[in-house]
């Protein structure tokens, strides 16, 4: 299923902010994204449409299991970036928050295993090294 980037975004948001609070709210999604509450109410009639959340007029959102599935896979992405950007690179925090969050939409799923690969034999150097 195809979801643009704006809609990862969303997607994302709501699985990050119902991880630390008991109900996702439209206000808080506004929040997070710095974006208005109408913009919101918009994405989540698409991303209800494509079976990813559960959401009446006024309440509280929940992701399907489906939603669950694709946003942890979103955000498992963004914090592999995230972390080759800050702990490879040595880009400061904020910029490779940055970074990945635009870098995350873009790279295909083989670029996504290869960086996986690479970031467990670099941790694997990091352990290895500091126990000599």
């Amino acid at each position: 299923m195809g979801l643009s980037a704006s809609l990862e975004d969303y997607l994302e948001a709501i699985f990050e902010i119902d991880k630390t609070k008991r109900a996702v709210r439209v206000k808080d999604v506004a929040h997070k994204l710095g974006v208005t509450m109408p913009s919101v109410n918009g994405a989540l009639k698409n991303l209800e449409g494509k079976g990813l959340i559960a959401h009446e007029k006024y309440d509280y959102i929940e992701l399907t299991e489906d939603g669950f599935f694709q946003a942890s896979k979103i955000a498992s992405r963004h914090k592999l970036i995230f972390n080759f950007l800050k702990d490879v690179l040595e880009v400061d925090i904020e910029t490779a928050q940055e970074d990945a969050c635009k870098i995350e939409h873009v790279l295909s799923s083989h670029t996504i295993e290869k960086l996986t690969g690479y970031m467990d034999r670099f941790k694997d150097n990091e352990k290895n090294n500091g126990q000599s």
